[in-house]
């Protein structure tokens, strides 16, 4: 058994030798030894951890079929997942499904039941004591039913990092995710998470930028984030404005047909009161916040070469691409009312198309603009090679990039077979993440996950809820952000608790992936396999220290070496 406070001394051990391995170097290019090094190296970096199946497949095709078959998907079966994935109620469905099927129930109830008699919420104890055990029953399942989307939208990401094949598409959904990082936790987003990863992001990461940034643009759970759902001309705006008071004042003709129009998209009467509240709501003017992440985070980075006035000329361009009835799940919607019109002049080009076809004119210039195609080349490079990615590197990258119009495929095959990626000092030059490390841990041990629920909360534990980073940037993808005592200690308490059979929903079998109960075969192998034969004298000692299967295995994933790749 390993105790905590070994625990707390080995990961303050691995904290000072991460943070003292050198970030990066620049490669030399040099030719390509196809050993198992460099296989397991490929296969950490393209996916989620090495099994030895995959390694005897790269043998089988050779570097340059395998990586070929990862960047075409489509080519390899992911039955397995399916079957895994087959009992989720909410993968396929729709937003507005989502939402009227798990969210809109509970939202109708706390409405109607706002406050009881004596102004004490439905729900204080003394209420709960008086209620009907069905009722009881039937309000605890109520609340139960809202969670359902997100758990099944993290169960479903742990189990498809686990167990597709395709694991480059796997970690190229998660790249694209944080690169267009939405949070869950704001207003209605988190029912449009589910479509929004499966029919914005994961069709498009390894087709043309312009149609990734195209289809997230136009995404619900992007325009809410990031407010553009409530961006108007501000001369719209007060438009809108003298409109209801007309309708308020319902004296003339015009104001008594708009009395009547808004009640029938109410279904309430216009009382000075809803009135009030309807002017609360409306959208006051530009909204700058999209404008400005999508040059700054989306496409031409920080130092791009974009102004405040571009900021703003962009923002005008994407008024009135809204969504119709958010709270309800409802799809993109373009309000010509709400548009800003005439010409804008962005990065020196005017643009002049007119409604909705000025905000896709920003998209065509910022998507072929080379600040993009070295701001996507260099986050790519990062992901895949180093902390500090080589520049030569990200040049021809983003030369690729030019060429190829945006084809995301042909960028990250010239980051994949680049010397900078083969060569001995890119192997592990990344600090996982705490989603990484968790996959990665159930990969190497072969876990079978039953139930991937425990597994997402332990990534949470471990510092990255999933789906839930407040920042437009999404999670980092560096050492700095991951690398400290009390987070490696939450990993050295995951290790020991799935090596001793204590993650929930999910079992190893040690005996059976060592092939042998003996102790010190069991060392030799995982030191072969989970450290890929690369342990430092101190990380043998450690794992000499070990003194049964459970505990070599634990301190095995939380040695320095399993926590980058």
């Amino acid at each position: 058994m390993v105790s905590f406070a070994f625990r707390a001394t080995a990961a303050a051990l691995i904290t000072g030798v991460l943070l003292l391995a050198p970030a990066s170097t620049v490669p030399q290019a040099r030719p390509v030894t196809l050993d198992d090094v460099t296989i397991l190296h490929v296969l950490d970096r393209t996916g989620f951890g090495a099994r030895a199946e995959d390694v005897a497949r790269v043998r089988e095709l050779g570097l340059d079929s395998y990586l070929d078959e990862q960047l075409h998907p489509d080519r390899l079966s992911d039955a397995e997942v399916r079957a895994r994935l087959a009992g989720f109620q909410t993968l396929a469905l729709d937003s507005s499904t989502i939402a009227a099927r798990y969210y809109a129930p509970l939202l109708r109830e706390r409405r109607a039941n706002r406050m009881d008699g004596t102004g004490k919420p439905p729900d204080a104890s003394d209420a709960r004591a008086e209620m009907d055990p069905a009722e009881r029953a039937r309000r605890r399942e109520l609340r139960e039913s809202v969670r359902v989307p997100m758990d099944e939208l993290g169960e479903q990401k742990i189990l498809r990092a686990v167990y597709s094949p395709r694991q480059l598409e796997e970690v190229l959904v998660d790249f694209w995710f944080n690169h267009f990082n939405v949070f869950a936790g704001k207003g209605p987003v988190r029912g449009y998470l589910t479509e929004y990863e499966r029919d914005a992001i994961r069709p498009h990461v390894l087709g043309r930028f312009r149609d990734l940034l195209g289809a997230v643009a136009k995404s619900p759970a992007m325009l809410f984030y990031l407010d553009n759902w409530q961006s108007v001309d501000p001369q719209a705006a007060e438009d809108m404005t003298r409109r209801l008071d007309r309708i308020g004042d319902g004296g003339s003709v015009r104001g008594r047909i708009g009395r009547r129009r808004l009640e029938q998209r109410t279904g309430a009467k216009t009382t000075p009161e809803a009135i009030a509240q309807v002017k609360q709501r409306m959208p006051r003017g530009l909204n700058e916040n999209y404008a400005r992440e999508l040059m700054e985070l989306h496409t031409l980075g920080v130092a791009g070469g974009y102004t405040q006035a571009d900021v703003v000329e962009v923002a005008r361009a994407f008024t009135g691409w809204t969504i119709r009835g958010p709270r309800q799940g409802g799809g993109y919607a373009f309000d010509a009312r709400r548009h800003a019109k005439g010409p804008k002049t962005v990065l020196g080009t005017t643009i002049d198309a007119g409604g909705e076809g000025d905000g896709q004119a920003v998209l065509d210039v910022l998507a072929a603009h080379p600040s993009t195609a070295t701001f996507i080349a260099t986050k790519l490079a990062r992901r895949f090679v180093a902390d500090e990615p080589p520049p030569a590197l990200v040049k021809r990258a983003a030369a690729t990039f030019t060429s190829s119009r945006g084809d995301l495929r042909a960028v990250v095959r010239t980051i994949l077979t680049s010397p900078e990626f083969l060569g001995a000092e890119a192997r592990r030059a990344k600090v996982k993440t705490p989603f990484d490390f968790t996959v990665s841990a159930l990969r190497v041990t072969r876990a079978e996950v039953a139930d991937a629920s425990a597994v997402v909360q332990q990534v949470r534990a471990l510092g990255m809820p999933l789906y839930f980073a407040q920042p437009p940037t999404g999670y980092a993808d560096t050492a700095d952000a991951w690398v400290n005592t009390g987070a490696l200690v939450g990993r050295m308490n995951f290790a020991v608790d799935l090596a001793a059979n204590r993650v929930s929903g999910a079992r190893v079998d040690l005996a059976a992936l060592t092939g042998t109960t003996d102790v010190e075969r069991a060392r030799t192998w995982l030191t072969a396999h989970a450290l890929r034969g690369q342990a430092s004298d101190a990380t043998s000692a450690t794992l000499a220290r070990g003194t049964d299967l459970p505990s070599i295995a634990a301190l095995a994933l939380g040695s320095p070496e399993f926590q980058r790749r």
